[in-house]
């Protein structure tokens, strides 16, 4: 947004309904802006929305999210499949927004998710009374232990056939091309993206959210549903690359995570582990590989 414009008298600032707000994952706030010191104008600013969604699992809450409001389905598919709650999309027999809500604050901020019957799911173990973030992990060594005994492991480092290899110029061209697709960005600087592209660079989906795991699994929500070959995939997120995100490309299958920002020590120990390629600090027709290099083809020499 450009610099706040100097007005003759300061409006008092209101207290705006945080509810009123649109559909398209920002609300308008209004702010006071001060320069040299002094309160220069009252402004209407345009920020990211950000509200709680419960998931109910078979009538159990197994867990809230804070996330940006749109797209709540493929958020909650993505994440049932990344923690390993669900094999696949067919073990969901259906979902939908709770309307029998206790406060008109939960309204459109429950999920609710019924299993079909042939699944077999400890929900009392999954339970969660907390908020999902990067806070809420335990201790490396047995989150590392944790994720390699996924079964989707063997099936990606031992795969037939020729393994997933993407032309790095390809690779450092994701960035601009996931940027371009973060509409609600624009309007708000506040969210994070995700993006699943193919090996020519092209987009499956690209998402936004004000959690970056949030915004991964609400591309794997939509990709699981239409069936997108996960093994084919490259991960691209517009932020830092946690532990978390590449455990949760290891749960769906994913050979190659890429990122604009750094990646953790975490994460790197598990892509290594894993055998998946992660590959950070994409941008300007530079990258670094942190692991998996086999997978990423040089340039052509001129």
């Amino acid at each position: 947004m450009g610099s706040p414009a100097r007005a003759a008298t300061l409006a008092p600032m209101s207290d705006p309904d945080p509810r009123e707000i649109d559909d398209d994952g920002f609300a308008a706030v209004e702010r006071s802006a001060w320069i040299d010191g002094r309160a220069s104008a009252v402004e209407l600013d345009m920020l990211a929305r950000e509200e709680p969604l419960e998931i109910r699992v078979n009538q159990v809450a197994i867990a809230v999210v804070m996330r940006t409001p749109g797209d709540d389905e493929e958020l909650v598919r993505g994440f049932l499949l990344s923690e390993r709650i669900v094999a696949g999309v067919d073990d969901i027999a259906s979902m939908r927004h709770c309307d029998n809500v206790e406060t008109p604050e939960a309204e459109d901020n429950v999920m609710l998710v019924r299993l079909d019957p042939s699944v077999q799911v400890d929900l009392a173990a999954l339970r969660r009374n907390m908020y999902a973030s990067s806070s809420c992990g335990v201790c490396g060594k047995a989150s590392i232990e944790a994720a390699m005994a996924l079964p989707e492991l063997a099936q990606l480092c031992d795969a037939p056939g020729p393994q997933l290899r993407v032309n790095v110029e390809t690779l450092t061209s994701l960035p601009a091309r996931l940027r371009a697709q973060q509409l609600v960005f624009d309007r708000t600087g506040g969210l994070h993206g995700a993006g699943l592209f193919d090996a020519d660079g092209q987009p499956w989906v690209v998402r936004e959210d004000v959690g970056r795991h949030n915004a991964v699994d609400k591309v794997f929500g939509w990709a699981a549903r239409e069936r997108v070959d996960f093994s084919r995939c490259v991960l691209m997120v517009s932020g830092r690359v946690s532990f978390e995100i590449v455990q949760k490309a290891l749960a769906l299958g994913i050979p190659i995570v890429a990122a604009v920002s750094a990646p953790t020590s975490l994460a790197v120990e598990l892509a290594r582990e894993a055998g998946i390629s992660l590959v950070a600090f994409v941008r300007d027709r530079r990258l670094c590989v942190y692991a998996g290099e086999h997978r990423i083809v040089a340039a052509p020499t001129s």
